[in-house]
This record gives structure tokens, sequence and C-alpha cells, in this order.
């Protein structure tokens, strides 16, 4: 079973309803086609059935999330990530820390919207 979930925000900013908006604030989703990285939690799973229609989820593995961080990972900023940011929250390397995020270990039809099995296949496009 996966530990983390890879989100993507897919519905834009316009006429967002005000609890969707929070909700996605507080997943710090608040730009159209951004991903975060999610622990597989009970509250986590309400939050993505809550807001089903405008995000995209699924399960991830160590290699994607190392390939999302190498290329698209950004700190405070939006700086890339160093191997100074990586050593100060302290890993070693970033493999280590992609293996943490992908068990969970910090801090998810048709169409792309809810669950979505080939979101791994449209993130590496978008890369």
């Amino acid at each position: 079973m996966a530990k983390a979930y890879l989100v993507v925000r897919i519905k834009g900013q316009a006429d967002v309803p005000h609890w969707v908006n929070t909700t996605l604030n507080l997943l710090k989703l608040e730009k159209k086609y951004r991903a975060v990285i999610l622990p597989v939690k009970e509250n986590t799973a309400g939050m993505l059935k809550k807001i089903q229609h405008y995000v995209s989820w699924q399960e991830i593995d160590i290699k994607t999330i190392k390939e999302l961080l190498d290329k698209k990972g950004r700190r405070t900023g939006y700086k890339k990530i160093t191997t100074e940011d990586i050593s100060k929250a302290g890993f070693k390397t970033i493999d280590d820390l992609a293996s943490s995020l992908s068990e969970g270990k910090m801090y998810g039809q048709n169409g792309v919207l809810g669950h979505n099995k080939e979101l791994t296949n449209l993130v590496k496009r978008m890369m």
C-alpha cells in the first residue's frame, strides 16, 4: 500500500467556492498545476475527496519523487533545492529525502480529476 500521494491542482482560481479555496490553500495548492506530495492519512484522504473536482492525485513511487525533486523541487522564495537544503532538513542525499517522502514520513473515473492512476505519466509530460 502506498504511503504518499502526488496531488496536482487541475482547475484554476476562478469561480472556486470559499470552502474549496480554503482546503486548497491548506494543502499548498494555491495555483493551477501546482503539485504537492502528501502522506496517506485519514484526514488527507478526506480533504482530497472534498476537493476532488479541482485536483487529481495518485500514489507515488520513489523514482518519480526523486525526478520531481531534481527537476521541479523549490524552496521558499522559489529557489532550487540544493544539497545544503537537503542536509539542513536532516537527510544525507536526495535519495534519502525521496524515500522518506514516498514512505509518508514527512508531513491523492473519467478525465483527470479525482483519484487518477495515470497522473505520473501526466506529470512526466509536464516536466
